[in-house]
């Protein structure tokens, strides 16, 4: 079936011929082939700088390849800009929402056309609308704010944007980043039965191997820029996909974890707090962190867990309780910090817990500056001991830098990732509270930084794992609180946790 003979309800083919994109001197995708079938369900694997996002931009039109040919329902296609895919029936479904909040569902949707009209008959589009959700799969209310959606009805309210528009080619980017497993399961779910009937094609990127193998037909895997391996699902083994994406098969690391006895590090009690918006409140009673475990912190986007991390670093003012570190009371100023031995990893480290102008060699020095190694102040800094510092952390942690002197700014991620979390961890560490430390890393980093986390945790280190994927909440905690509209909802061991039950009270629906 070609283009011009298909209708809104057919899906759509999509085939890239030697896509090549270079930026100056830089290839950032290297003759990549591949072809999606009409209504199939397809996954785009590969670490960080593998070209994932510059292919399907190319995809899309806001990359124009360098050379290489793209084929749509059959017909040669020239992507030379975004409304060129759109007018052939290609939507994209971005990580971060794209939604006006102040605006209704039907408002956002009846914008989000190229033709609605300057003055906007109301009563007709409710009832085109109506007869257009009574097709889809999802059940979204398009009478309310998008702000007073939750996260799961956002993600379908975007997907339902873009078959809307008429795309029957949708390319998703990370789009379970902010859902409970229930909700993505429900929303994979629908997507899957709309390619098995032929009303749809998609292209999903994911890190999730699990929502690849319960979900995916075809899968094609990238690295440095090339393709290197991709088939049918059904015949690749976890392990093969991982192999692939690394160029290495994979380390299997169980993470043993060793008994400690556990003695109470932090307590918090009866904090209050402002949340971000100003409206609501921070509001947790009674949390004990404990030497020789994981605790971890579950909870959907928004739901208080960043403004959680910012009272711990104090840099939220409390209104009300008070927290204590080894039974005095702790306000997270530096000097407490040091005397306390309590390290942090906050999200976005980069930005959160470095000077990005400075060297890799000064920000690791950052704990160790102005002291003495017989633990007096230091009024000079000592290059040496700096640099040996910075030597021993680059080799320990496997930082990756041309030098100690690089910026740190210059670093990629997981390598950022890895220094400050080697400059949080040198010493004696009492408590070290982290927040999402591998959000966006490539799988050779979240291994990496997971074996720290715990290889610090056997040391009898507290650690408070503040996360928004629950599977890395799953794998590494000890013990397990959930947070929802700023409280805490729930709490459980991880050995009798119930994924379904934790998803339940993150998205506010348990009984």
């Amino acid at each position: 079936m070609t283009a011009a003979t298909r209708t809104s309800g057919d899906a759509i083919s999509v085939e890239a011929i030697g896509m090549t994109m270079r930026f100056g001197d830089f290839t950032a995708l290297d003759d990549v082939s591949l072809k999606i079938p009409a209504g199939s369900f397809h996954v785009l694997l590969g670490e960080n700088g593998a070209g994932k996002s510059t292919l399907v931009k190319c995809l899309m039109g806001f990359n124009r390849a360098t050379r290489g040919e793209m084929i749509v329902d059959g017909a040669q296609a020239f992507m030379t800009d975004p409304k060129v895919a759109q007018s052939l029936g290609l939507g994209m479904v971005y990580q971060h929402f794209t939604l006006v909040p102040a605006l209704t569902g039907a408002e956002n949707l009846v914008i989000s056309r190229t033709d609605t009209p300057s003055v906007i008959d109301w009563a007709q589009e409710h009832q085109s609308l109506r007869s257009f959700m009574a097709t889809m799969p999802f059940n979204v209310p398009l009478d309310r704010p998008v702000s007073q959606l939750a996260a799961g009805e956002k993600q379908k309210l975007e997907i339902i944007k873009q078959l809307y528009l008429g795309n029957r080619f949708l390319i998703l980017d990370e789009p379970t980043s902010v859902l409970t497993p229930a909700e993505a399961d429900e929303v994979l779910g629908h997507i899957r039965a709309m390619t098995d009937a032929g009303a749809l094609t998609v292209l999903m990127i994911s890190h999730k191997f699990r929502e690849v193998t319960a979900f995916a037909d075809h899968v094609t895997i990238l690295r440095h820029g090339k393709y290197v391996a991709g088939g049918a699902v059904s015949e690749m083994s976890v392990e093969d996909m991982s192999a692939a994406m690394m160029g290495k098969a994979p380390v299997h690391n169980p993470r043993v974890r060793v008994d400690t006895v556990r003695k109470p590090v932090l307590h918090l009690n009866g904090i209050r707090a402002q949340d971000r918006s100003g409206l609501n409140s921070i509001q947790i009673d009674d949390v004990t962190l404990y030497s020789g475990e994981v605790l971890g912190i579950a909870g959907i986007s928004g739901n208080g867990q960043m403004e959680l991390m910012e009272i711990l670093t104090g840099q939220r003012r409390l209104q009300a309780g008070e927290i204590r570190a080894n039974g005095t009371r702790y306000t997270a100023t530096r000097a407490e910090a040091r005397q306390h031995k309590i390290r942090y990893l906050p999200e976005e480290p980069l930005r959160n817990a470095c000077a990005p102008k400075m060297s890799v060699a000064d920000n690791l020095a950052f704990k160790m500056f102005d002291v003495r190694r017989n633990g007096r102040p230091a009024f000079w800094c000592n290059r040496k001991d700096m640099a040996r510092n910075a030597d021993r952390l680059i080799a320990e942690f496997n930082v990756k830098t041309t030098s100690p002197d690089a910026r740190i700014a210059s670093l990629s991620g997981g390598n950022v990732q890895r220094a400050v979390l080697g400059r949080e961890l040198t010493g004696e560490v009492n408590a070290l509270i982290i927040s999402n430390p591998c959000f966006g890393l490539d799988f050779g980093a979240v291994s990496a930084i997971r074996d720290r986390i715990i290889e610090a945790r056997n040391n009898g280190t507290a650690v408070l794992l503040i996360n928004e994927d629950l599977d890395e909440i799953m794998e590494l905690s000890d013990r397990i609180l959930v947070m929802s509209e700023g409280r805490i909802a729930f709490e459980t061991t991880a050995a009798a946790a119930d994924l379904t039950e934790i998803g339940q009270h993150m998205a506010g629906h348990a009984a």
